[in-house]
């Protein structure tokens, strides 16, 4: 379990913690040692000088921990204090045995020495403030920080100056291996764990070690972007005591355990069949896209339902897919398509509804009709049942909703009591504000309580997607996948996802661990595809292909044991 929580959350659990026989003294022990690992891990510190910049609360306890490790394992420590009482410091106490430089920041007289310090340290280490942030820093701490914020500034250009001559490529320019590592002990100081507002001041990390549990600021931006690589530490907090919470984040682990096995004795019918109602004239893509992204997460059989010009352009690149052949009006689906839907709709176990549809008019009718809505839509369109319609309702199988498919919703009254209950819907911020009335700055501030509360009103699973992707249930579980990642931000990439999600929901998976595993599954290949072409100019059609190779990295990584978060 990767719970998420709060500030007052975690103050929560650790006093729980202490009661349950951890104290305190043991968690700041297993922190310190956590951020000192980190830094092992992330750089060679034996004979490097490593700046440690020292708080007077809990953080800077958990900081003169990693000082001391790091010096045992042979780094040149400096212990920077800042407001820190001395009597009663039994941490303080250990690092004054190791005949650790301390220096004092009241002491520092124009912070000669801080410059100095920072100025040669291979790493610096922020365990000033914590998550106890609740006001703007300022005073002399605010200058501390500035002072390390500028001269850490000054290294980094100075390094990208530095010019590397290579003999067919003469001037490429690197980032001098002078420059510090800066390592966040919780979280970088200043910046809100709960709101996930940074202080101007705050020191950006290249890496943050925290402590228990991932905080929920740490998911919202901006707080998001000053967090480098966010590792999570186990400090010793009882299992037990994080069940009953239901924000978590999505791990490899979890998602693992989540996809269908793939037995020996197997045929296409074991793995589902998944239908797809996608694309028009103008969006073949999306079409492809999310088709191609359903064969690629295993499903026995993916057949795509396309107005009729899309077929010869689609087929000849998605050969794997079945096609049904749907009615058109200039390219987009007709009405009279849902006819044709209802021969076949009952052999398919999950549906797709969205991507590429338009919401020309004669779509629009026709979404309604395959829904069985009724009404007119609140933009004054006419409405939509005919006399020839079939009074009963179409029973369909387990539904997907994407794009335009919730667009159409947005612009029709009653939809909410007509969706069959295990619909998975999967808005992007400007899709949600359209289902909901509220605005999009409104929903990217609140962007997991938003998705709460609207799988709870509508009963269905909600896919709020964007950087860190949030997963809602109507029965209060969410879960917040772990991937921001700027090569996701063009088109197409959430048909890829659509198609993962109905994929897996037609092999069997319930509405909310097919959401959950598809969105990992395609962060995951979008991470890869990053890794590989890097976050300028990857397409949509680049995580098609990695969607395989992320299952195969979760089914092979595990069977280890390795934690996939340190790696990832």
């Amino acid at each position: 379990m990767m719970k998420i929580v709060t500030t007052e959350e975690m103050r929560h659990l650790e006093q729980a913690a202490d009661a349950s026989g951890v104290s305190y003294a043991q968690m700041m022990e297993s922190a310190g040692r956590a951020v000192a690992l980190a830094c092992q891990k992330a750089l060679d510190v034996a004979s490097r000088p490593i700046l440690v910049l020292i708080g007077p609360g809990n953080n800077g306890g958990d900081g003169l921990v990693a000082a001391r490790y790091l010096a045992q394992a042979g780094a040149e420590v400096t212990c920077y204090i800042w407001k820190r009482k001395t009597e009663g410091d039994a941490n303080l106490t250990k690092v004054k045995e190791l005949d650790l430089p301390l220096i004092w920041a009241e002491e520092d007289e124009g912070w000669a020495e801080l410059r100095g310090r920072a100025g040669e340290a291979g790493a610096i280490i922020d365990a000033l403030l914590g998550t106890g942030v609740d006001r703007p820093i300022g005073g002399t701490l605010q200058e501390l920080l500035e002072v390390v914020g500028g001269i850490v500034r000054q290294r980094r250009e100075e390094g990208e100056r530095k010019e590397l001559t290579i003999p067919s490529c003469p001037s490429i320019s690197l980032r001098s291996s002078s420059s510090p590592l800066i390592v966040a002990v919780d979280v970088p100081s200043g910046v809100n764990c709960d709101t996930g507002a940074v202080d101007p001041a705050t020191l950006p990390a290249d890496l943050t070690v925290t402590f228990g549990c991932p905080k929920v600021g740490q998911f919202r931006f901006p707080a998001a972007e000053v967090l480098g690589q966010l590792i999570v530490a186990d400090i010793g907090i009882p299992s037990e005591l994080l069940k009953p919470m239901k924000l978590e984040l999505a791990t490899g682990e979890m998602v693992r355990a989540l996809l269908p096995q793939r037995p020996l004795n197997a045929h296409k019918g074991t793995f589902g069949k998944a239908l797809l109602v996608v694309g028009s004239v103008n969006y073949t893509g999306a079409a492809y896209l999310a088709g191609a992204a359903a064969t690629r997460v295993g499903t026995g059989l993916v057949t795509l339902a396309v107005a009729g010009p899309l077929h010869p352009v689609i087929a000849s690149k998605l050969t794997e897919a079945t096609y049904l052949i749907l009615p058109h009006e200039l390219g987009v689906i007709a009405p009279d398509a849902v006819r044709v839907l209802a021969e076949r709709v009952e052999d398919y176990d999950a549906l797709l509804l969205g991507p590429g549809l338009t919401q020309e008019e004669p779509t629009v009718e026709f979404v309604r009709r395959l829904l069985g809505l009724q009404g007119a839509s609140r933009l004054g369109r006419i409405g939509f049942r005919t006399a020839e319609e079939p009074e009963e309702r179409m029973q369909l199988p387990p539904l997907v909703i994407d794009a335009d498919g919730l667009n159409i919703l947005a612009q029709t009254e009653g939809w909410v009591e007509r969706l069959p209950q295990g619909t998975i819907l999967t808005p992007h911020p400007g899709e949600l504000s359209r289902l909901t009335g509220r605005s999009v700055n409104e929903i990217n501030e609140r962007r997991i309580e938003i998705a709460q509360e609207f799988a709870q009103e509508w009963n269905q699973v909600v896919v709020l997607k964007g950087a860190f992707t949030v997963v809602a249930s109507p029965d209060g579980r969410t879960i917040v996948q772990p991937f921001a990642n700027p090569g996701l931000a063009s088109g197409g990439t959430g048909d890829v996802l659509a198609g993962a999600i109905v994929g897996l929901r037609a092999q069997g998976l319930e509405p909310f661990e097919a959401a959950v595993a598809g969105a990992y599954l395609h962060g995951l290949a979008g991470q890869l595809a990053r890794e590989e072409l890097g976050d300028m100019g990857m397409v949509a059609g680049d995580l098609v292909p990695r969607l395989p190779l992320a299952i195969r990295r979760l089914r092979g990584h595990f069977s280890s044991g390795a934690s996939f978060l340190n790696d990832a």
